[in-house]
């Protein structure tokens, strides 16, 4: 009896402690959805968080008709191909349901209301639709060339067909697929492959240009041919066009956002336009945290054409009240929310594999829209229906604090960013949050370590810049005071020397030149970068070098590149330190040189050049001298700098290349006994060379790989018979 009280009680007290437990542990409703919810880093690596949006309806699965046939009787007439949402300010939702030819119009708790169809001049497959703040219903009616103006009971009020105007082109499409119309009454039309743009219309529906076009794709091959080719060469190549603009959306502040997609198109799909149609996207703000590239998705879902990533297709945006927008992707499938500066709040989503519609799961995805609370309305054309989400408490909480931050209350948004980082230590905005409220506050150590680890150089710079200033007008005196000490025994020092250094050290120099013979060798780099053509001829012809000087010069410059990739201040090299191991450093440097050796006395042997391999290996490493003496103290140097100092910095570091590309260059005229012609040409094809080395050893790696996979399944079929 004793025993089984005992018991009871034991068991009470750990049913209470994993109340208790439960109680303090943050839940997340992952199992109300039927999707993942993600967000990345600041180095790209996805990261799981709590869900931010769940589903929770799905509308126009029961839709019905007059029954032409039977009247007074009603017919199921679902949606078919649907193309296009629109939610008005009274959260009305409109759908273009291309293939019956009509606009479905439910309310905003998503009940049936009315079709419209416009019985005296049909529909003919519409793939848009859009109502101003009047209430009046604009249509692309894409099978009929045009865009109608309704009312809001369904009269026809205006048509605009194709523009008459002098500067519209005859080679224009006028195939309206997407519409919308600003505050003032300017209407704004999406063509089928309208590269020239938007249509702009005024309030009369006259034409009054093109806006908001993309720019021609141009490449560093472009750049060659329009350097070297004869105006006749360019005028028979295939003119390039700019991608088209497939869809637009416009926010409270009259902004219009454009979308483009293509297979092409891996940047800038999503665009922000001014009135003079410039992307105000892309511009960078001051912790330098735009975005130019939109569509998330997951490293499992890739997939490939013609060994090709196929980036997102994005086919439509939606702006809400705090100008936060969400795309969606047909691709893979996926929404992808970002603040009004571009940063990645999370996406979720990604393909089906249901064969009947299941809540919160899109197949083909074709518009998005989002009313006034906040709910996410998406378009699924293959299944015909609407799918609904609202915010969950994670995600309504990660709005609160980003919509402080953006309105600059950064005070006012700490305590939500904590929360948010207490349920997800690794969500980057609420880190990039705090990294702002610590700078707003001063404390710039603890900002300048938030901005490293959300990845924002720029943010690291600006705090890292208050550190530095504040430390120098701490110590100013002192540091002032030390310089003019300093410049005293300078003087002294050298007054009393008079010289003697100098002989001392040229007498040391000389007594170990001639004991050691690699002390004589490895002293020759200096005389290289004082005379670089007689010094790299010594090489060959007076044995200042050999393979074990070159070798030793070779560690120094791969253990060089290693300290620089490390001690590279962030704010100068933003890199993930997981990233910078020696394996990663040290293997395409030696690959490139080792392949750079080959190629160049190859390619000398079979064009007259006089180098036997042993110079080119010994000279190649020589030449690499200018990387050892500069690459480590500038990269120390660059921890006392900021991205304001970033032009002495550059310039630093493309001195230092453009002297190791001079350094290549005499090397090989000397080694090889070369015109200047000679020796570029001979480069020119060294490199080409190396390129085909490059692709051939992948190649043969590959094969190797398959090979050794075909031989692996012969023996397990064998071991199986």
């Amino acid at each position: 009896m004793k025993f089984n009280c005992g018991l009871r009680a034991w068991l009470s007290v750990v049913s209470l402690a994993l109340i208790l437990t439960a109680v303090q542990v943050p839940h997340t409703a992952w199992a109300d959805v039927t999707y993942g919810t993600f967000t990345k880093d600041s180095y790209g690596h996805q990261i799981d968080t709590q869900p931010a949006y769940t589903p929770f309806k799905m509308i126009g699965k029961d839709l019905a008709a007059p029954d032409p046939d039977n009247p007074g009787q009603f017919v199921a007439s679902p949606m078919q191909k649907p193309s296009d949402v629109y939610i008005s300010e009274s959260d009305e939702i409109y759908v273009a349901d291309t293939g019956n030819n009509r606009i479905v119009k439910f309310d905003k708790d998503g009940n049936f209301e009315r079709y419209y169809e416009l019985a005296e001049n049909p529909l003919n497959a519409p793939q848009g639709v859009f109502v101003d703040e009047k209430g009046h219903i604009f249509i692309a009616d894409t099978g009929n060339k045009r865009v109608v103006r309704l009312s809001a009971s369904g009269q026809l009020l205006k048509e605009y067909k194709r523009p008459e105007s002098s500067n519209v082109p005859e080679e224009l499409k006028y195939d309206p697929i997407k519409v919308a119309a600003d505050k003032r009454g300017y209407i704004y039309i999406v063509t089928m492959g309208g590269y020239y743009g938007l249509v702009q219309l005024n309030p009369d529906g006259e034409f009054q240009r093109f806006y908001g076009a993309n720019a021609a794709p141009f490449s560093f091959i472009d750049s060659i041919k329009r350097a070297f080719y004869t105006r006749e060469m360019y005028e028979n190549e295939t003119s390039k066009i700019p991608p088209a603009v497939n869809n637009l959306a416009i926010d409270d502040g009259g902004f219009i956002y454009t979308v483009t997609n293509g297979a092409e198109v891996e940047a800038e799909q999503i665009k922000k336009l001014n009135f003079q149609g410039e992307n105000i996207l892309a511009q960078y703000n001051k912790f330098g945290t735009a975005k130019k590239s939109f569509g998330e998705y997951n490293w499992y879902d890739i997939r490939y054409v013609d060994g090709i990533t196929t980036p997102p297709q994005i086919v439509d945006v939606s702006v809400d009240s705090e100008g936060n927008f969400t795309v969606v992707d047909s691709y893979y499938t996926y929404l992808s929310q970002y603040d009004a500066n571009g940063n990645l709040l999370f996406y979720f989503g990604g393909p089906s594999s249901s064969a009947s519609s299941q809540l919160g799961l899109i197949k083909t995805p074709a518009a998005i829209d989002i009313n006034s609370r906040g709910e996410i309305y998406v378009l699924d054309s293959q299944e015909s229906i609407l799918q609904a989400y609202r915010l969950s408490e994670f995600g309504a909480m990660v709005h609160e604090a980003n919509r402080l931050t953006q309105e600059g209350r950064y005070l006012e948004s700490e305590q939500p960013w904590k929360e948010v980082l207490r349920l997800n230590e690794q969500y980057l905005p609420a880190i990039l949050g705090l990294a702002q409220v610590a700078y707003k506050k001063g404390n710039y150590e603890e900002a300048a370590r938030l901005f490293k680890i959300a990845g924002n150089d720029a943010g690291y710079s600006e705090s890292f810049w208050q550190i530095r200033l504040q430390w120098f007008q701490a110590r100013f005196s002192f540091f002032a005071t030390l310089l003019a000490v300093a410049a005293v025994l300078i003087f002294v020092v050298n007054r009393l020397a008079r010289g003697r250094t100098n002989r001392m050290m040229e007498g040391f120099s000389n007594r170990m030149d001639d004991r050691y013979l690699l002390f004589s060798q490895l002293k020759q780099a200096f005389v290289i970068l004082r005379h670089p053509i007689d010094g790299f001829t010594a090489l060959r012809f007076e044995n200042k070098g050999g393979y074990v000087s070159a070798c030793i010069l070779l560690v120094l410059t791969g253990s060089a590149l290693l300290l620089s990739e490390q001690m590279t201040s962030f704010a100068f090299n933003p890199v993930s330190p997981s990233s910078v191991t020696v394996t990663s450093v040290l293997l395409p440097f030696l690959g490139l040189w080792c392949g750079w050796v080959v190629s160049n006395y190859l390619i000398s042997s079979i064009y007259r050049g006089e180098g036997r391999f042993k110079d080119v290996f010994v000279g190649s490493a020589y030449a690499l001298t200018p990387f050892i003496l500069i690459g480590v103290p500038l990269a120390v140097l660059s921890n006392v700098m900021t991205r304001a100092e970033g032009a002495i910095y550059d310039y630093l570091q493309l001195g230092m290349y453009i002297w190791l590309a001079f350094l290549f260059i005499w090397m090989v005229q000397s080694l090889h006994n070369y015109t200047v012609g000679e020796t570029l040409m001979n480069m020119i094809m060294s490199l080409f060379a190396l390129i085909v080395l490059a692709v051939l050893i992948f190649l043969v790696i590959g094969l190797t790989n398959e090979l050794l996979v075909f031989v692996h399944e012969v023996y397990q079929e064998v071991l199986l018979r």
